[in-house]
């Protein structure tokens, strides 16, 4: 299993599996993002590949406004993270987060951090699973006016 920096190439298969986790986005919007992750100088795409293969992403990116429970800026941000089933429980997830952690780092951030939805149970053990501390819970309103 290899962790890259994901190329042009990689753009249609990494979209794919996008769909999976935000099956709510059209494909070409996902795509869009998945390049622009790849082109931003303040964001990063990595993928896993086994064989050749893109078998998961993690997206991240440096955060320069206020991120929840954090004192620094800029805060390196877990933007989102997948990976194909069948590689599921083998720290693929892992490896692809201290990737993220690692670009983090060498981008000059002090704090890494991370969200996902209250009532998402799986997400919330995942990151706490690979060393988050849960630092706020929060609910949001809006009205439209």
């Amino acid at each position: 299993m290899n962790i890259v920096e994901a190329t042009a190439k990689d753009l249609w298969a990494v979209t794919k599996l996008a769909l999976l986790l935000w099956p709510e986005h059209e494909t070409q919007q996902l795509y869009d993002e998945m390049q622009h992750f790849i082109t931003d100088p303040e964001s990063a795409l990595l993928v896993a590949k086994d064989d050749g293969a893109v078998v998961g992403f993690a997206l991240c990116a440096l955060r320069h406004d206020y991120v929840e429970g954090t004192a620094a800026s800029p805060v390196g941000y877990l933007e989102g993270v997948f990976v194909e089933e069948n590689y599921r429980r083998q720290h693929v997830a892992k490896m692809l987060v201290e990737a993220c952690e690692h670009y983090a780092k060498e981008k000059g951030c002090a704090e890494f951090a991370s969200d996902c939805e209250l009532n998402n149970l799986k997400s919330i053990a995942f990151h706490r699973g690979v060393g988050f501390d849960e630092a706020n819970r929060l609910v949001c309103f809006v009205k439209k006016l």
